[in-house]
């Protein structure tokens, strides 16, 4: 009888069709990934005082919960990386964890916010159940080892942002300092790619790339940064954006199959203390969902 033939499917296809099964991502009672629902995480950009952070969130809770899809609350009690020395940060470290805390205690969601030093990443750790770390630092070691070490330590996740400076390829070096670190409940995050001056460029196709990536086990999942993904940089002392155009994105992002969605909202966006610029109007954001949700369900059914 002749040898038996086994078919190996070239290098290009296995790109495209990793053997190992795609990874989830774990964020308190959610789970982030392929055939789960969509995931919104959403919130202010700086938590500007307890009771709007309690406001915000319910809304969001609430209007997730209406449609089927799973929601994070987000918000940053530090913003450590503006555009100006003189603009506001946000409560600090002791009060905006200790405000975090109440908020997932009374809503009864899971947390996320960013971190900017490896110091903030074991008490950070203990309160919210998804570090974030920021674009501009995603290649910092120091950063995503105390990150992966706190996540590994209290069972949270760690959500690594592209910097605008990367292509999708190179994300798989701050997912291997993750899980060299021990942590390899990971999502990643697209934001924009810098093009030129004073602009982001949303590129899809390196998008579907990003969602291919084989880090060390299977493509992590995937989010899009809708309202970051707007900003127009070096306006001057604050960063410009397009919000207008942030609906369009989050339609797209939704239909190319990304597994969460990230949105900054506020009540009063011109009266923000970061990022007024880009961020949603509150009141708009439910209508969003629902056409988000209705793009959901025609391109994952089962999800």
């Amino acid at each position: 009888m002749p040898n038996s033939i086994i078919l190996v499917p070239p290098l290009a296809l296995r790109a495209r069709y990793p053997l190992a099964m795609p990874r989830l991502c774990t964020v308190g009672h959610v789970t982030i990934g392929p055939s789960r629902p969509l995931a919104i995480i959403a919130g202010p950009c700086v938590l500007e005082s307890l009771d709007m952070g309690l406001a915000i969130g319910t809304r969001l809770r609430d209007a997730c919960a209406a449609l089927g899809l799973a929601y994070v609350f987000k918000a940053s009690f530090d913003k450590a990386n503006r555009s100006s020395i003189r603009s506001p940060r946000g409560p600090g470290l002791e009060r905006g964890l200790s405000w975090m805390h109440t908020i997932r205690e009374k809503l009864g969601t899971p947390l996320t916010t960013d971190i900017h030093t490896p110091e903030q990443a074991e008490p950070a750790a203990a309160v919210v159940d998804l570090l974030q770390i920021p674009a501009f630092l995603c290649r910092q070691t120091d950063l995503l080892c105390a990150a992966g070490e706190g996540a590994a330590k209290h069972g949270r996740g760690v959500n690594v942002k592209k910097g605008q400076f990367l292509a999708p390829h190179e994300m798989t070096g701050p997912a291997r300092k993750l899980a060299e670190a021990g942590c390899t409940n990971i999502m990643l995050t697209e934001r924009g790619t810098t093009f030129g001056y004073g602009r982001l460029v949303n590129d899809f196709l390196g998008l579907g790339d990003l969602m291919d990536l084989k880090a060390d086990g299977g493509p992590p999942p995937v989010c899009f940064d809708v309202t970051h993904s707007t900003q127009l940089p070096g306006a001057g002392e604050t960063t410009g954006g397009r919000p207008d155009r942030g609906p369009l994105l989050a339609k797209a992002a939704t239909a190319a199959g990304v597994h969460a969605l990230f949105i900054e909202t506020h009540p009063d966006p011109a009266k923000a203390m970061s990022d007024a610029s880009t961020m949603l109007p509150l009141e708009s954001v439910p209508a969003l969902l629902g056409a988000i949700s209705r793009i959901r369900a025609a391109v994952e059914p089962r999800a």
